[in-house]
């Protein structure tokens, strides 16, 4: 059946709009007309004007292509600059914040034609304290976080791209929750100028997105890399380890039963599969990447926590803060030290192995509004700095997603998007343009 014009993804928007198919302004009223039905449901937007929508669809259109995003819509995490619209931060002690520039993500994005539908809701600082987005095939349970309106957006094909974040797991987590593919980049590809730093030795872009091709094709707008599609190749069958890491016991049954299914798949596909031990020091690494992040990021909030620390949530202030402000400077920059170490021992691991076969989350997206799912499945790879991806293979309970996540060494994401395609080419998943 011939998707509606708010399911394409961004590559074939690109490829309709050039050819004369459709226009810009045609898919940015679909995805409108998309959002006001859904919208109610799923609060997804912090801001979104549909006439300043419309006004930027009238000037791609009135133009000649801008560049490789020409008339895509692109939501973007409500922690970013957008000089156009409030940047909140997820809180109401910056309601109404309007930047003077754009954050060099969201120019990027511009110039290569994307068109900024609208502001996405974060949680709290891009913390723990949950947005108003609800997930949106069940309005009982989390959309994940922080980039929880990034994923409820891309998930319900409100957008067919959208920009997040990642400290911990705020892509890879609500990207699996949502349905999506969700990629967080090696550490310090793309820049975060006008980018709320939550944590820097750690921060990342997070892109969201219904295909492989579309991320790919965002991240080199993003890199400045100069576009190409990806290869009609698919990739030799890789060296797969398959890594169940120390909270292996904390998945459900069906996340289990999924992973295993892979790499048995993976293996019949001629891959060459094993299982794969983490090093006796990544039994650390949750407290290392716990010591990094809340050190740095309650030194960051240190502003609103002088002069409005009454309208920071009781969850933020009594855990991430106090417990940030708790270390010392002597811990956190032990904590540094040892990140780097096992970066040096994660190095070596791929010597034996392409990529790493791991879980996105615990499960599927659990009931409660009151938190946003355990972020351990990707601290790991976050602390390492490297690149990975959760793809959509599977459904759990209630016919909810479940995602299984690739890793790659520092500085191979290229190689990631291929074996996440040739991975989900295994499944018939489409990853080309619709």
């Amino acid at each position: 059946m011939k998707p509606e014009l708010h399911e394409l993804t961004a590559t074939a928007i690109v490829a309709a709009i050039a050819n004369g198919k459709t226009s810009s302004e045609a898919v940015t009223r679909a995805c409108l007309e998309h959002i006001a039905q859904r919208e109610p449901q799923v609060q997804a937007w912090q801001f979104l004007d549909p006439d300043l929508a419309i006004k930027q669809a009238k000037a791609l259109d009135a133009g000649s292509s801008r560049g490789p995003l020409h008339g895509v819509p692109v939501g973007i995490k409500d922690i970013i600059d957008t000089a156009d619209m409030p940047t909140e931060y997820g809180t109401p002690i910056h309601a109404g914040h309007r930047p003077h520039m754009d954050a060099a993500c969201v120019a990027l994005t511009r110039r290569a034609g994307g068109l900024i539908m609208g502001k996405t809701v974060t949680t709290e600082f891009a913390n723990r304290h949950p947005g108003k987005t609800m997930h949106p095939q069940d309005a009982r349970r989390t959309p994940g976080g922080s980039s929880s309106g990034s994923a409820a957006a891309v998930g319900d094909c409100m957008v067919p791209l959208a920009v997040g974040t990642q400290t911990t797991g705020s892509t890879i987590r609500p990207a699996a929750y949502n349905g999506c593919f969700g990629y967080r980049p090696t550490w310090g590809d793309l820049r975060l100028a006008g980018v709320m730093e939550a944590a820097g030795s750690l921060d990342t872009l997070g892109l969201i997105a219904r295909s492989v091709e579309d991320i790919a094709l965002y991240r080199n707008v993003l890199a400045g890399i100069a576009t190409e599609a990806m290869s009609s190749v698919p990739c030799a069958p890789p060296r797969v380890g398959v890594c169940r890491t120390q909270f292996w016991d904390e998945t459900d049954d069906a996340t289990k039963q999924g992973i295993e299914s892979c790499a048995a798949t993976m293996s019949a596909a001629g891959a060459k599969v094993s299982d794969l031990q983490l090093p006796p020091p990544f039994d650390a690494i949750d407290e290392i990447h716990q010591r990094i992040s809340s050190f740095e990021f309650a030194r960051n909030r240190s502003w609103e926590l002088n002069h409005h620390a009454d309208r920071i949530s009781e969850t933020l202030r009594n855990n991430r803060l106090k417990h940030g402000l708790a270390y010392s400077f002597e811990e956190y920059r032990e904590a540094r030290a040892q990140a780097e170490q096992l970066r040096l021992l994660l190095d070596d691991v791929f010597r034996d192995c392409d990529v790493i076969l791991t879980p996105s989350a615990a499960g599927v997206a659990p009931i409660g509004l009151n938190a946003t799912g355990s972020a351990a499945f990707s601290s790991i790879w976050t602390a390492c700095h490297t690149p990975s991806m959760t793809l959509p293979l599977f459904k759990g309970a209630n016919n909810l997603p479940i995602g299984v996540q690739l890793v790659t060494r520092r500085d191979s994401d290229r190689r990631l998007f291929e074996f996440a395609r040739w991975t989900a080419a295994l499944y018939g998943v489409k990853t080309t343009p619709r």
